[in-house]
């Protein structure tokens, strides 16, 4: 079966920064894959390579089986693209938009009227499709956004971070009709850096940091790859170095701990893989009693994405994204977003 996505060795520069290198990724039909990373990994870029909103440097891009740099319009028509700001006239009511949108796609008149009545219905948008749409909250301009997006019927739907800044109930709205979607036959690629949305919508995930793809697969195994419980440990609020190094020492001779991850951006925490067993807390804590070092916290939990993203990249998604924000430059940022 032809993939619905295929990309191979894609490549993007913006001056100095690579934002992807190498990406390579395969998407089959009818499946919800999700990237994860932080803002800044490269998810948007790969994104906008694939909808044909930007050239790559290199690599190949195709949706179902035809060439997205060859033939762009014919890929086009078989894609559709939400991109994560809602860009919409406030002027116009929501039924004025997809009127809009339907004549942009070349819609037959009576297909137009159909197809936007049954987005409508589908999306709940009945109460207020003939208010203006400056009216709408984020949750009714983004399920508007969707509806937009899905008039042409397309077999792929690209979404770059549906729900950000969504309430609970709105990120519901959405995720049962993305499964609804995936149950027509409809194939999903969803950016996120919500690991519960991904963790609860995606067949298929791919974890993507400073441009790289890290892993690839079902969330379910990606997190069973990791084997064991996950335990996290605070020495202190601020571990010093030379403690963090006892307490390496000490647990190498604890027969529960499988594996030690150093997690400097949280105050040199202690991330622990250990055999799933009821005393591992215990025994843990009484190593380090042992090597004469405190406990200023301890956790044990199964493991979890955000398990998954730190033995890939040895930092939390949490953490990739504090990172990001902090080397984000805005005038770099306005700049590639308008290429």
């Amino acid at each position: 079966m032809t993939p619905a996505i295929c990309i191979q060795n894609l490549q993007k520069c913006y001056g100095s920064v690579n934002a992807v290198q190498n990406v390579s990724l395969q998407v089959e039909p009818g499946e919800i894959f999700g990237l994860l990373g932080p803002n800044g990994s490269g998810k948007t870029t790969t994104l906008r390579c694939l909808c044909t909103l930007t050239t790559p440097d290199a690599g190949t891009v195709d949706v179902s089986g035809i060439s997205v740099l060859e033939h762009p319009k014919r890929a086009r028509q078989l894609l559709g693209y939400v991109a994560q700001e809602v860009a919409i006239d406030k002027v116009l009511t929501g039924r004025e938009l997809l009127q809009l949108q339907a004549a942009l796609y070349h819609l037959p008149s009576q297909q137009s009227s159909d197809r936007i009545h049954h987005m409508i219905d589908l999306l709940g948008l009945t109460e207020w499709i003939d208010q203006r749409s400056g009216t709408y909250s984020g949750g009714i301009r983004k399920r508007l956004d969707l509806a937009a997006g899905l008039l042409h019927q397309p077999h792929v739907l690209v979404l770059d971070e549906p729900t950000v800044g969504l309430d609970i109930e709105s990120r519901v709205i959405v995720w049962n009709f993305l499964r609804q979607l995936r149950e027509q036959g409809t194939t999903i690629l969803i950016t996120s850096h919500y690991l519960e949305e991904v963790d609860a919508l995606a067949d298929r995930v791919a974890i993507i940091d400073n441009g790289s793809v890290l892993a690839t697969g079902r969330p379910s195994d990606l997190k069973d790859q990791l084997g064991g419980d996950r335990i996290t440990l605070r020495i202190r609020e601020f571990t010093p170095v030379d403690e963090v190094e006892t307490a390496k020492s000490a647990l190498k001779s604890v027969s529960c701990v499988q594996e030690v991850i150093v997690n400097p951006a949280q105050g040199n925490s202690l991330n622990l893989i250990v055999t799933p067993q009821s005393d591992a807390l215990t025994t843990v804590q009484q190593a380090l009693h042992q090597a004469g070092l405190p406990t200023f916290g301890i956790s044990q939990s199964r493991p979890s994405l955000d398990d998954v993203y730190l033995a890939a990249t040895g930092k939390t998604l949490m953490d990739a994204e504090l990172a990001a924000a902090s080397r984000r430059d805005p005038k770099e940022e306005r700049k590639q977003n308008m290429r």
